[in-house]
């Protein structure tokens, strides 16, 4: 009995030495080591304890089925064409001129199995002959169908014995901006080449003058890729390759493409009408930014701010006015010109598309329906309009424009060459036209600097043609 309350005893007084030890020594020091807590540190911190090597290993994109879905699909166009050579001493003693064969070459998209091809018009431009290298090394020589210089789209056919692998065109409406794509052709004559990018931006317009509203990739696009394929991952076709933007004429970060919604068009309108129908809103204006807005007096920075509405004309029919703010068609926001044309260019004479509209403050919607061209301006001319077939039978011409109004700045002169209201323009730089939208074309088309040639016939039934620089 002595010994256990001895044991307890010990036991209770080494546990008072230790406290008391812990009080004096621990317990002091660690009053030093207090600090005043910083309001500026955050409570807590923002932690993501997502499992990223995982996450990147199931998101990473997969082109594998999108380029099997393709290649097959794209070819190989050759496009020989015969152009003048250098002049030699025995040209100039013989009084003759030579020429050579040139070969251009490109990518182009079978879009039905019974061999319809659609390419660039740029690659096949002045072909004397085109022919056609499939995937599995067949050639063959294709007709030409149709061409739009305006988008740069033409249309090819070859004849085969079996149905072609082919690519239906996808919806480029529905393409984002960050969207992964691959780029499918031929650059360099190497067949069957993939490069993957990004959808960096839309409607985008290289000519300055809202003709243009294309897709823009940083896919790696080359000289001999121009008609190839733009495909999203799913391997839908939402692009023909068109152009790159390239001090070098190579690639060095950005390429463009046809969106695959107007190519398809272009591609319908030749195969039903052999030419482009375009559909006319029938506004005129321009795009809304902070300058512009602020001439203008609104405070709205976005949008088709319209400055006319032209007569006979959908959107006169409609109801729309000058000072309207175009903000929407259909589902398509229009953030700037080019977002307008690029969606009508996609339509047709005869569509209805339903037209937001900001007016005085507030949004209201109204239908449109889009109608054809029926006059245009013409530089040095004046107004042209389509003309009744009985106006053409009169100049015994089967094809042509009519001179409405002359203008006032050139009226003489062309009174006295003979030309008059009522004249028709048959050809504008040895392009026929049979519409006012071929004459808009042929002007949009001219090239830089080359001169203008207009084919008229006057007052006397007589064809002649001026040239203007």
């Amino acid at each position: 009995m002595k010994k256990i309350i001895t044991l307890v005893f010990v036991s209770a007084l080494g546990g008072l030495l230790t406290l008391g030890g812990y009080k004096l020594f621990v317990e002091e020091n660690g009053q030093d080591l207090l600090v005043e807590q910083r309001s500026d540190f955050p409570v807590f911190v923002p932690t993501n304890t997502t499992n990223t090597l995982n996450t990147n290993a199931s998101s990473a994109p997969n082109f594998v089925n999108a380029a099997e879905k393709s290649l097959d699909a794209v070819v190989h166009v050759k496009n020989t064409s015969v152009v003048s050579a250098p002049t030699t001493m025995q040209d100039l003693f013989f009084g003759r001129q030579s020429q050579r064969a040139q070969v251009g070459t490109g990518s182009g998209v079978v879009i039905s199995p019974t061999g319809y091809i659609v390419t660039n018009n740029h690659v096949i431009k002045n072909a004397n002959e085109i022919s056609i290298t499939l995937n599995n090394n067949k050639v063959y020589n294709a007709e030409l169908i149709g061409t739009d210089e305006t988008t740069d789209i033409a249309l090819l056919k070859i004849e085969t014995d079996e149905d072609l692998p082919f690519m239906a065109f996808g919806d480029s409406d529905n393409a984002k901006v960050g969207e992964w794509v691959l780029a499918v052709g031929n650059p360099f004559n190497l067949n069957s080449t993939v490069t993957a990018g990004i959808i960096s931006a839309k409607s985008r317009d290289l000519s300055g003058q809202h003709m243009q509203s294309f897709i823009q990739t940083d896919a790696a696009v080359n000289p001999g890729n121009s008609g190839g394929a733009l495909v999203n991952t799913n391997g839908d076709l939402i692009g023909i390759n068109t152009a790159i933007s390239s001090q070098t004429g190579s690639y060095i970060g950005y390429s463009f493409a046809v969106p695959s919604n107007i190519a398809r068009k272009i591609v319908n309108d030749i195969m039903e009408y052999g030419n482009v129908q375009n559909g006319i809103l029938g506004v005129v204006g321009g795009a809304l930014n902070s300058a512009a807005a602020e001439e203008l007096g609104t405070d709205i920075t976005e949008g088709f701010y319209v400055s006319e509405v032209q007569e006979d004309t959908g959107a006169s029919k409609a109801g729309i006015k000058s000072g309207d703010i175009i903000k929407k068609i259909d589902k398509v926001e229009i953030h700037k010109f080019s977002d307008l044309t690029g969606y009508l260019k996609t339509k047709s004479p005869d569509d209805v598309v339903n037209v937001t509209l900001l007016r005085d403050g507030d949004l209201e919607e109204v239908p449109v329906t889009l109608l054809k061209p029926t006059s245009y301006t013409l530089p040095t001319i004046g107004l042209i309009k389509n003309p009744t077939e009985k106006e053409l039978k009169r100049f015994k011409s089967d094809y042509g424009v009519k001179i409405s109004e002359l203008d006032e700045n050139y009226r003489a002169n062309w009174i006295k060459s003979g030309v008059e209201e009522g004249s028709i323009i048959t050809k504008i730089n040895g392009k026929k036209l049979y519409t006012v939208e071929d004459a808009q074309s042929a002007i949009k088309t001219r090239r830089y600097n080359e001169p203008l040639q207009i084919e008229v016939i006057n007052k006397n039934g007589e064809k002649v043609v001026y040239n203007f620089r």
